[in-house]
């Protein structure tokens, strides 16, 4: 009876297939890479074309052992990793180790991990493909080489621990810029004016547009009271005539299925999940889930992408399944989305979904964990969606002229919700203007002008979501870079996480500084997308993976010597304060941690006191009285309790703030996100709430 082995990268991924084989087939895993560059050492002979000098990963050997023994009794090989260049990379290595050749028909891939595409697969191998290994090498060698030549001169230089990476660097430089912009920004003034008033019985709000000048509209943008003054003068006792009324419809499209990227945004926005986190769990649901009717099987396909197709066979169903629970007019039929350079999608990979739509989110909840079921349900609904007919709202813009000046009021009502039955996209409500009767020549009553002041706002720090979807849009890095490289600024103190908010610290400000002025490409996004971009073409066998890394380093070799002998040792000097050590008696000085700054003792490591730095808020304990200071949970997020802890035991997740409550007198505290604050009062039988005046909050700053 013929023995055939199939070998994949995880034990659970292991798992999953082997209930689909019969007992013809054994399965096993690698256990991720079973080769790579050595730690202790470069491993590449630079002057020997960049050779690479692989090794076996130490405490690979049982693994690689155990493999050697099952090939040996094999009839047939097949090398079943992931779908991508590192899969294609693990599936090479694996045939050197094992002794196969790389162009026997020994590499099998699925794109999702169930017993059809399984059972596909296995009847369709193929040699391993070396255009798609020598791109995955070639980046492997890039960043060997700018890890590990420019690492150890930031050692010797600045401190021992640090390292400069392609897209780590770059990424850095990015958080560093945006705080600098944030710094530097000056506010400055705009103002607006909002006419309230009547048509019948409907009360609608207008905005100042400008001027009507023979039969031109021009915009006015209004910078100071004056002007405004000016306008509302003019304003005084003139009568308001609608100028024009225009009806229509538009259409709002379903969003595309998921890719790496774009999932690892929502799920940051909708779940509060971090990409690390994400991916975990995505990586769970893709290599299969015991469901209990079921058995094990994995729900969605292939989560390192970003591919926009969608297989024929996955349209035909997901539009099947809307025709029948949503109705004909929700279906469209089938739906193909384009990629960012514009044509048809058509790749080996597919945007994420789920392997069979029939596995509705709810009805498998009792096999999956409170975060598998959130993230499967995204991606389900995410996916059906996008195969759903567009949401139509009927528009109405409305035009309305006082002597020379014009205000318009736009709105729209949603006719038919289309896809958004089914997924809620997030956004603002759509703003509706209902007025039942309006006809151009008709005159309307002013309730009110309203002048506001505002000032222009600064950009927002980056979040997890915001920056992985700069990077994409700059094409640096790839799907399967973003939340490494994210741990990786973290875990170095480059960065740190305030509020779910990145902030360089002065490490990472220092370290982005001194690669500018000697490494500029390293920082550079342009030429970190384009390194990209060729690794693209090597893959697509257009390009030489050698004369790629050549290009590069016959420069970077250059400046790396100029940058050895020019930096002078720079000594990053602590922060010393006036807080004595309750265990030795020295002056604690500031340090910097993975959630920011913490006070250490100097005498470490014969003393190994710290303790958090509290900042102290104008706000008065409603306890006992104590001042109440901003502390970090253990997980880092930020929270709110008494000086006098642990004497006293007040705690707010909230932030406290000055002002007491109108109504009753107690602590009021803000609430939201940065751009949708309340200000609501503690005291739970009181109802006392109110918009935080953001113009108000600017202008005292």
């Amino acid at each position: 009876m013929q023995k055939n082995l199939v070998i994949v990268e995880s034990p659970a991924k292991a798992k999953t297939i082997g209930k689909f084989l019969g007992k013809n087939y054994k399965v096993k895993a690698s256990v991720g890479h079973v080769r790579d560059l050595p730690k202790s050492s470069l491993g590449i002979d630079i002057d020997n074309n960049f050779e690479p000098k692989y090794i076996t990963i130490r405490g690979k050997g049982p693994v690689i052992k155990e493999l050697k023994s099952e090939a040996k009794k094999a009839d047939k090989i097949f090398l079943a990793t992931d779908p991508d260049r590192e899969g294609e990379a693990i599936s090479w290595h694996l045939a050197h180790i094992l002794e196969l050749s790389e162009d026997d028909l020994i590499r099998i891939e699925f794109n999702e991990i169930t017993k059809e595409a399984v059972a596909k697969a296995i009847k369709k191998p193929r040699p391993i493909n070396k255009d798609l290994v020598d791109a995955q090498q070639g980046r492997r060698i890039l960043d060997r080489l700018v890890g590990y030549k420019i690492s150890p001169l930031l050692w010797r230089k600045i401190r021992k621990g640090l390292s400069a990476g392609r897209v780590q660097s770059v990424t850095v430089k990015l958080i560093c810029d945006r705080e600098k912009e944030i710094e530097n920004f000056i506010p400055e003034e705009y103002w607006s004016i909002k006419g309230i008033f009547n048509s019948g019985n409907d009360e609608f709000e207008a905005n100042f547009y400008g001027e009507l000048d023979n039969k031109k509209e021009i915009k006015i943008d209004l910078k100071t009271k004056e002007e405004v003054d000016e306008i509302l003068n003019y304003l005084k006792d003139k009568k308001y005539n609608i100028h024009e009324v225009k009806t229509g419809t538009k259409k709002r499209n379903p969003y595309p299925p998921y890719t790496t990227s774009t999932l690892q945004q929502d799920a940051s926005k909708r779940l509060g999940f971090s990409t690390k986190k994400t991916m975990m769990i995505a990586q769970q649901l893709y290599e299969g889930i015991d469901l209990k009717k079921e058995g094990t099987v994995g729900l969605i396909t292939y989560i390192r992408t970003d591919s926009m197709r969608i297989s024929e066979d996955a349209i035909k169903s997901t539009n099947d399944f809307i025709y029948s629970n949503y109705g004909k007019e929700y279906s469209t039929g089938g739906r193909v989305y384009k990629n960012k350079k514009g044509g048809e999608v058509q790749d080996a990979h597919e945007a994420i979904r789920p392997t069979s739509i029939v596995r509705i989110p709810d009805n498998i909840k009792e096999s999956l964990t409170k975060d598998q079921y959130k993230l499967y349900k995204l991606i389900w609904e995410r996916f059906v969606a996008s195969q759903m007919s567009p949401a139509i709202y009927e528009t109405i813009t409305v035009k309305i002229l006082s002597g020379k000046y014009l205000f318009r009021a736009s709105g729209s009502k949603m006719k038919f919700d289309g896809f958004m039955k089914l997924y809620d996209s997030g956004d603002k409500n759509e703003n509706e203007l209902n007025i039942s009767s309006i006809n151009e020549g008709a005159e309307v009553k002013l309730k009110k002008l309203e002048p506001n002041q505002h000032f222009t706002q600064p950009p927002a720090q980056y979040s997890e979501a915001t920056l992985i979807k700069t990077l994409e849009d700059l094409g640096i890095g790839r799907p399967s870079t973003y939340a490494p490289t994210i741990s990786t600024i973290l875990s170095r103190e480059y960065v740190i996480l305030q509020n779910k908010y990145f902030k360089p610290t002065e490490l990472g400000i220092l370290v982005t500084e001194l690669l500018e002025e000697y490494f500029k490409d390293i920082v550079d996004k342009e030429f970190t997308a384009a390194m990209e971009d060729r690794l693209d073409d090597v893959a697509d066998g257009k390009y030489s993976w050698v004369k790629v890394v050549d290009e590069f380093y016959s420069d970077f070799s250059k400046v790396l010597k100029i940058a050895e002998e020019e930096i002078e040792k720079i000594e990053i000097k602590e922060e010393v304060t006036d807080v004595l050590c309750e265990k030795c008696g020295r002056n604690m000085v500031v340090k910097y941690g993975r959630y920011g700054k913490f006070l250490a003792c100097p005498g470490y490591p014969e003393c190994k006191n710290t303790k958090p730095i509290l900042q102290e808020l104008n706000v008065n304990c409603p306890l006992c009285g104590g001042k109440v200071v901003e502390r970090k949970s253990k997980k880092g997020r930020r929270f709110y309790g008494c000086s006098n802890y642990p004497k006293c035991n007040f705690v707010s997740w909230d932030e406290p703030i000055e002002e007491k409550c109108p109504k009753c007198g107690n602590m009021l505290v803000r609430k939201g996100t940065r751009n949708n604050i309340t200000i609501k009062c503690t005291e739970k039988t009181c109802d006392y709430e109110r918009k935080e005046d953001k113009t108000k909050k600017q202008k005292n700053k």
